[in-house]
C-alpha cells in the first residue's frame, strides 16, 4: 500500500448481545479485542488472531486473551467484503482444556448464519443502488 494513501475500512456489525458482552469485560481485554477488531477492519490481523478450528477456512477468527487467570475469546468474521462481523465475546469457564465448549461453538454457528443472512443483504442493498 502505497505511504499516506487511506486505509479502507470495513464496517464492523455486531451480532446478538456481542458488544454488551465486550462491554462487560476487564478493560484491558476490551482493549485487546477492540484493537484486533480495528486492525480486522483494516484488512491487517492481530499476532493473537487465529483461525477457530471446526469452521474451514481461516475466514473465522477468534482472539484469545488471558488475563488474572481467566481466558477471554472473541470470534469474528471477515468473510464478508460489506462487514467485518462480530460473532461471539465471552469468558471461557470450561475446565476441559482449551477446547471451545460445544455450547460456544453453537452459538457461533447459529450467529454466523445471521452474519451471511446481513452480508447478503448488505450486498443486494449495493446492488440497488448501482
Amino acid at each position: 500500500m502505497a505511504e499516506g494513501a487511506p486505509v479502507q475500512m470495513r464496517g464492523l456489525e455486531w451480532i446478538g448481545s456481542t458488544k454488551k458482552d465486550l462491554l462487560a469485560l476487564p478493560e484491558e481485554v476490551v482493549n485487546v479485542f477492540g484493537y484486533a477488531l480495528y486492525l480486522a477492519q483494516t484488512g491487517s490481523k492481530h499476532d493473537q488472531a487465529k483461525p477457530l478450528r471446526g469452521f474451514g477456512s481461516a475466514g473465522v477468527l477468534e482472539v484469545v486473551e488471558d488475563r488474572r487467570g481467566d481466558t477471554y475469546r472473541a470470534v469474528y468474521t471477515v468473510q464478508y467484503a460489506a462487514r467485518v462481523f462480530v460473532l461471539h465475546v465471552f469468558q471461557k469457564k470450561s475446565k476441559s482444556g482449551i477446547a471451545t465448549p460445544k455450547p460456544d461453538l453453537d452459538l457461533i454457528r447459529n450467529r454466523l448464519k445471521v452474519a451471511a443472512k446481513r452480508a447478503k443483504e448488505l450486498e443486494d442493498e449495493q446492488t440497488k443502488k448501482h
